[in-house]
């Protein structure tokens, strides 16, 4: 692979401070490096916070970890089918720390988008992750996930995020302990710590799984607690695998909580993030139809064109409802000069969620922003095609 560049956009570092001129093409960076001074937390300077990386827990099943839409959601199955056409939530870094104001105004939103019920409103949420802040506690959760989604009926979905999976007190938690008292039931029940909110748990197969559904194969890696991310070979191998053998008559998505691009000036993106999708892309030939991470605090939609016939869109969902919002340092229409990824639309100013409508030929998708007072506003809105996208020639892949 070619060397990377460092970024010239850090944590910690102010944004650039030349003027950009609107609607031109200007050089920037959406970095993929983020690195620190040394001796300093990347995320922050509390000495004692361990963000190293953290074992996993057992799997409830074996490989390769597949979750069936149709098997587990059989009603939801059947209305995507007559329907013709899959309509779902994503969203990430949810969690409301303070008096959850932001949290729930989005998901006011997100239950408004149920009505009326039917075959075309949404019929799940898929998490990117950072469920529950700071530490993901199992006593957290009903503050920032049971209450909060009270009123939105259909099933939420998750992959982990870096917190939680962080771990405060070892004596206390095991990492991910919150989440996979929720998220990984072996036999789904109400957990009594969801009290007057109670919502039946999932039985998802590991902390990275495959989503199966009739439009589309959404593969949720877990990314872990160091900045950047971080996985093992076995996590590597198991993407790979999952890029060679999804299906080829349906959309393939890629989801992770570490972005491989930002524009932002707090995380900046991970290029050991893109060293896992090249690596995929390169040894399957299967380039993924849409990216979807969180991390970063804001809504940011990303282009890099991988392969002939157009780009592939990279998307932020990280502004779910954590009170603290990261800025963006770029506008639309800016290059990274490192990557050659380019900023189609960047929301740092609102918390908000992603609806994405999925067909045989096409991904639709729109956002909507709830500013500060609780203003609502359409925000991005996009097209991509759905068709399978293979190189015919792997090894030519780009430096991502």
């Amino acid at each position: 692979m070619k060397p990377r560049k460092l970024a010239s956009v850090t944590k910690g570092q102010n944004p650039p401070t030349n003027v950009l001129q609107p609607g031109a093409v200007h050089e920037v960076h959406a970095s993929k490096n983020s690195q620190a001074h040394p001796g300093v937390s990347p995320l922050n300077p509390v000495s004692h916070r361990n963000t190293s990386f953290q074992p996993l827990p057992r799997p409830l099943g074996l490989p390769p970890y597949h979750y069936s839409l149709t098997d587990n959601f059989p009603t939801i199955a059947n209305n995507i089918q007559a329907a013709k056409k899959m309509v779902f939530h994503v969203m990430g870094d949810s969690g409301g720390v303070q008096d959850g104001e932001f949290q729930n105004n989005v998901a006011e939103e997100m239950v408004k988008q149920l009505s009326p019920v039917g075959l075309t409103a949404p019929q799940f949420c898929y998490h990117v992750g950072d469920v529950v802040y700071f530490t993901g506690m199992h006593p957290d959760y009903y503050q920032q996930f049971y209450e909060p989604y009270t009123h939105y009926t259909p099933p939420i979905l998750a992959i982990p995020g870096n917190h939680d999976g962080e771990v405060d007190d070892p004596t206390a938690q095991t990492s991910l302990d919150g989440w996979v008292e929720y998220f990984m039931q072996e036999r789904p029940d109400v957990d009594p710590i969801s009290k007057d909110a109670p919502r039946v748990g999932l039985n998802l197969p590991n902390v990275y799984w495959t989503l199966v559904t009739p439009f589309a194969t959404i593969i949720g890696m877990y990314t872990n607690v160091p900045e950047g991310g971080s996985i093992d070979s076995v996590q590597q191998q198991w993407v790979t695998n999952e890029f060679a053998t999804a299906p080829m008559d349906r959309a393939l998505i890629f989801a992770l909580h570490h972005p491989i691009f930002s524009f932002d000036i707090f995380h900046s993106g991970s290029s050991k993030m893109a060293d896992v999708l090249e690596n995929a892309i390169r040894d399957t030939g299967r380039v993924p139809n849409l990216v979807l991470s969180g991390h970063v605090h804001d809504y940011q939609r990303i282009e890099k064109t991988i392969a002939p016939g157009g780009p592939t869109p990279f998307v932020v969902c990280g502004n779910g409802g954590y009170h603290n919002l990261h800025a963006i340092h770029s506008n639309p229409g800016d290059v990274a000069p490192d990557t050659g990824a380019v900023l189609k639309y960047g929301a740092d100013k609102a918390w908000g969620f992603l609806t994405l409508t999925i067909d045989g030929k096409m991904i639709t998708g729109t956002t909507t922003e709830i500013d500060r007072t609780g203003k609502v506003n359409q925000g991005d809105s996009f097209n991509y095609p759905a068709m399978p996208v293979i190189l015919k020639n792997p090894a030519s892949v780009p430096t991502l």
